[in-house]
């Protein structure tokens, strides 16, 4: 698939290091969870979570996305995909527990909206290292119930998400959706194990992607073989049981990176 090319219509700074970028070009095929790769020229080709379906919400970390932050309203990148396996939709009436760290409100902020659409309900545990890092409160609030959780106290529950979790009753939920920094997914899938809820989760991963159509095998992890950007990103918590999940990853060249 070669890249299309998008517009920047739109840029949206909800946080001092995370930007949301709205393009002319809708991806209305995309399901929540799933990504694309988006193609900064002359810099490099990085996977991006849909955060909405013109949409992509990313924090500068990198090359690329310094890149992206130096781009302004007409000007454009190209984009491949949606790539990868989504968020297992939610039906009418079910109860949906959705956590979600810093950036990784991305891809669930379209699982939100898709299940108060369809009449699911919907709680939240939205987490950030302080109140002005908090990104789609309101939309999240708009979907149903949310708990706010910050490292430093100054909105919500002083503390993690997980210091939110070990509270819940989680066998009132029919399925848990988590996305947010590694460690941070990592110790909530073994409270949820614990709690034995761990097969009812859901978890986005991010990893190193080239390809992004699950050939060339640099996502693959230890110790199933499991492509990230074809089986995933998004994948059950039974799966990434004594994985390499929450310990390392994989750099650009396969070398063994600590989360």
């Amino acid at each position: 698939m070669r890249p299309i090319n998008a517009k920047i219509i739109q840029i949206i700074e909800e946080t001092p290091s995370i930007r949301t970028f709205r393009f002319d070009t809708s991806l209305n095929d995309a399901q929540p969870g799933q990504f694309v790769m988006v193609w900064l020229r002359g810099v490099d080709e990085v996977p991006m979570g849909c955060s909405f379906k013109n949409g992509i919400t990313v924090q500068k970390v990198g090359d690329a996305t310094s890149r992206l932050f130096e781009l302004k309203e007409g000007d454009s990148v190209g984009l491949r995909g949606p790539f990868g396996k989504g968020f297992t939709l939610p039906a009418k009436d079910e109860n949906i527990l959705i956590i979600a760290g810093g950036v990784g409100v991305a891809p669930l902020g379209p699982l939100a909206d898709s299940a108060a659409s369809v009449g699911a309900k919907v709680t939240t545990i939205l987490g950030a290292r302080t109140a002005s890092e908090l990104v789609f409160e309101q939309r999240f609030s708009e979907a149903g119930d949310i708990h706010l959780t910050t490292d430093d106290g100054s909105a919500g529950t002083c503390g993690f998400v997980t210091t939110v979790l070990a509270d819940m009753d989680v066998s009132a939920y029919d399925r848990i959706c988590v996305c947010g920094p590694e460690i941070m997914m990592f110790n909530v899938l073994k409270m949820l194990q614990k709690k034995g809820a761990h097969d009812r989760a859901e978890f986005s991963l991010h990893r190193y992607f080239k390809c992004a159509i699950g050939v060339c095998g640099a996502c693959c992890m230890d110790h199933e073989g499991l492509r990230v950007c074809k089986d995933g990103p998004v994948l059950n918590g039974s799966l990434l049981l004594d994985s390499e999940f929450g310990n390392y990853k994989r750099s650009s060249s396969s070398q063994r990176v600590k989360v």
